[in-house]
Parts: structure tokens; sequence; C-alpha cells
């Protein structure tokens, strides 16, 4: 048992990954009958979301001390995530007008997938503000929750020597159920087996192959944005060494390539944000959770690919302005996507309505799409998670919170 704990997890995360896809191509009747270990896990960090949400941004808070230097921190994260959206939908439909790969696509085949009507953005607004904090909690409402937990942590701070006993209170749940998380954490190779076994047993490793083009847009788009986008903003912005700060994330990339939810990997990002990167709990506490609800660099990389995408399968013109209406759309579109598996399918609709697509041709793409969609979110969500802790790593060394003697 010592020499299992011995192993660094990332090393047992790749082997649990490995014995997953090997279980799927030589014996994929049985990867049903392990689906639970995935399900189980991917439960026991989705259990751990909203409660950390809430607890850790009201203690980071109280950490400040500051409710204006709260906003300075906030009011840069906030930019750096929209302009990286805005960087990864353009890095998206650069890719697919190189790739090309919705030339020859065979769309027609595909069994529509109608979409539910969109939330309207006046609903997306007023919910912010829940009606009902338990409410919030038990739905996991993560804006909802962002909005509660800064009240509760400026108020605690306002309220001076009052308030004193709930700031440790808050600290001191904190650390538990960051204790928690690591606990977890460890049966992260036996999750990821699972999952990985269910979902190539499911879907078939010739998704590569029935979407091939469409696959190889998504892996290249992936590896852009975290290779070239993510390394020179740390490189020349945060100031830290670029494959140290790789090394120190691994985990979390992980996390993301088998549950493909920022929400679910929100929990092991706190840790190792912490424990590798060094940043300080009062920016990751309230970076990282606001990047799970909004920093989304793989969603936006895929709306934008996937727009370009559906307009070469239809055989759409395309000029400078619907170029433009593509970027904007899309980087608004991937700032209101859930944190779940294949939500940015169903916010396709806002970017190519704007560009003239009928529902009609967007629930054929999405038809075609959605039956394979598993391996690609899982691809497109790593870039999402390395963004959060790009994000929370420039944040740091701006507020003087990085710590680099950290390992």
């Amino acid at each position: 048992m010592h020499g299992w704990f011995a192993i660094p997890l990332w090393q047992r995360v790749l082997g649990g990954l490995v014995l997953g896809l090997v279980l799927a191509l030589v014996w994929p009747e049985a990867a049903p009958k392990v689906a639970f270990l995935g399900d189980l896990f991917i439960r026991a960090i989705r259990m751990l979301v909203a409660p950390i949400v809430l607890v850790t941004i009201a203690a980071g808070i109280t950490s400040l001390a500051d409710p204006k230097r709260l906003g300075t921190l906030g009011g840069r994260a906030v930019g750096l995530f929209a302009a990286m959206t805005f960087v990864a939908v353009t890095v998206g439909m650069g890719v697919a007008m190189l790739v090309r790969p919705g030339v020859g696509a065979p769309i027609g085949s595909a069994v529509p997938k109608p979409l539910g009507p969109p939330v309207a953005m006046y609903d997306q607004l007023i919910g912010i503000v829940p009606l009902n904090i338990v409410d919030a909690l038990a739905k996991g409402d993560m804006l909802a929750l962002i909005f509660v937990a800064i009240l509760f942590g400026i108020g605690t701070v306002l309220s001076g020597d009052a308030g004193k006993p709930f700031a440790a209170s808050l600290q001191s749940l904190s650390a538990v159920l960051l204790k928690i998380v690591g606990l977890v954490m460890e049966l992260t190779p036996f999750g990821v087996f699972a999952l990985i076994a269910n979902a190539v047993a499911t879907n078939g490793a010739g998704v590569f192959l029935n979407i091939g083009w469409l696959a190889l847009a998504v892996v290249i788009g992936s590896l852009v944005q975290i290779v070239v986008v993510h390394s020179l903003v740390l490189k020349f912005v945060a100031r830290v060494p670029v494959l140290r700060f790789f090394r120190g994330i691994i985990d979390a990339l992980v996390v993301a390539f088998s549950t493909a939810s920022s929400s679910a990997t929100l929990p092991v990002a706190m840790t190792v944000a912490g424990r590798n990167l060094g940043i300080g709990k009062p920016v990751y506490s309230t970076v990282l959770p606001l990047g799970a609800t909004i920093g989304k660099d793989g969603t936006a990389m895929y709306v934008g690919l996937l727009s370009v995408f559906s307009l070469q399968a239809f055989g759409v013109p395309m000029d400078p302005g619907v170029y433009g209406i593509v970027l904007v759309t899309g980087a608004l579109a991937a700032f209101g996507t859930a944190p779940v598996p294949s939500a940015s399918l169903f916010m396709l609709a806002a970017v190519l309505s704007a560009v003239g697509v009928a529902p009609e041709q967007t629930a054929l793409i999405v038809g075609f799409v959605l039956p394979f969609d598993r391996l690609l979110d899982m691809t497109r969500t790593v870039p999402s998670a390395s963004a959060n802790l790009t994000v929370a790593t420039v944040v740091a060394r701006w507020e003087n919170e990085l710590d680099q003697t950290a390992r």
C-alpha cells in the first residue's frame, strides 16, 4: 500500500487511463460493468463543488481584509478571462480555416437533434441573485453561489471584530474541505479507468475516423491554446517557468480530461494551485471558482471551430463580416456556457443564427456531432482547466500572492 502512494498521482492516473483504454479495446463488454466506478468518482467531486465555491471564496475575501482589493483582483481576473476567451475563439476559427473539416462532411446523413430554447440574457443576469441561498447551493448554481460568497466575505470583513469568529470558522471549514478533496483525488486512477473504458467502449475508438477531420482540428486547437497562448502568457506576463507550471497542474488536467467538466475539475485545481504553484489562497479561492463559470478557453475554441465547420458544411459564403460576427457571438456564448459535458453544443444555435443558419440546419450539426462528442469534449476541457490556472497565476503575480519556492 505504501508503494502505491509513493507513486506520483499523475502517473497512477495515466496508468488507469491506459488500462481503461486497453479494457475498452480488448473486452468492451466489460466496460459497462465498471462504469459505476467512474460515476461514483464524478459524484464525489461534484458533491464538493458547491460547498467549496461558497466557503473558499468567502474565506478568501476575509483573507484579503480589504473589499477594495477584491474589486481589483476580480476586475483583473475577469479582464484576463475575457481576453483569453476572444483569443480562443480566434484560434478555433483559424484552425477550422486551415484544416477545413466541414468541407464534404456527411451532414445530411445525421439524425437532427433539435435544441431547446436558449436562456435569455435577462434571465441569466437576474439569476445571479438567488431567491433562496439553500436552493442555489442544492442546485449548484455557480454564479449565484459566487455572488452569495462575495456578500458573505465582504460582510464578514466589514463586521470587524464581530466577524472574526465567523472568518476563523470559514478558514477552518475551507481547510477541511480541501483535505477531503485530497482524499477524493486518491480515487482518481480508478475513476479515470472506468470513465475512459466506458467512453471508448460506447463510442468506439473509431470516433477519430468517423469525424476524423473535426477531431484533428479539436486536438490542434487545444494544443495551440495551451502550448502557444498559455505558455506565452505564463512566460511573459506571469514570468514563471512554463514546464514547471505544467508539471504542477498535471493532476488537474487529467481530471479535466476524464470528467469533461470544468466544475468537476475545480476542487483538484484549487489543490494544485496552492500546493504546487504557490498561489495564495485569497487569489486561487476567488479566481478559480470564477474561472469555472466564465473561463472556458476550450469551449470558446470549440464554438469558433464548430461554427466555421458548420458554415463550411452548408456552403455558406464567408467574408470578414461573417468572421467578425462568429468571433463576437462565439465569445459571448462561451461566457454563458454551463461547466458541464457537451454544453457548448447547445450554445451553437446562438452563434449560427447570427449568421443566418436556420435552426433545422443547426439541429443537423448537433445530431452529427453529439454521438461522438464525449471524447471531443474531454479533449477541449483540458485547455479550459489550463486557462483557469494560467489566469490565477497571472493574477497572483500582480497581487504579490505567488510563492515561487513552492514545489
